[in-house]
């Protein structure tokens, strides 16, 4: 049984960050139940292109509005408390923050550390120091 609290991850390596954004890694490869969870805040007012080209990912938004703009159709979805998305096809997309996002994010198969991803879809990209540990 594995439990843990996002206060505990707070400052440690689980605790990943970006310009505009900040990923807890609730649960990663290592704990070894097939999936990683993560819960992501994006900062109101930013926009950020995706494209997890190795990993399904699904996403629960549980806080804020913003909108989702699928890249190779340009077709574009509001986003607010309750939304989901389920990215089974690799897609390129965009993630416009109009107020603070709180999301819940589920990848298959698992991220395993403090992976970051490229805008080619390389992901996970394994921060070398973070390699060793993984």
């Amino acid at each position: 049984m594995i439990v843990r609290t996002t206060e505990e991850i707070t400052g440690t390596e689980r605790d990943v960050a970006g310009p505009g954004w900040r990923s807890k890694r609730i649960v990663l490869g290592g704990d070894k139940v097939g999936f990683s969870f993560h819960e992501t805040t994006i900062e109101a007012g930013t926009v950020h292109r995706f494209h997890y080209q190795n990993h399904v990912e699904a996403v629960w938004l549980v806080e804020g509005e913003g909108s989702l703009l699928d890249l190779d159709n340009e077709t574009e979805y509001p986003l607010g408390p309750g939304s989901m998305y389920l990215l089974n096809g690799h897609e390129r997309h965009q993630v416009t923050a109009r107020t603070q996002l709180r999301m819940l994010c589920v990848f298959n198969p698992p991220v395993t550390g403090r992976e970051v991803h490229d805008e080619n879809g390389v992901y996970p990209l394994i921060i070398e120091e973070d390699a060793a540990s993984v």
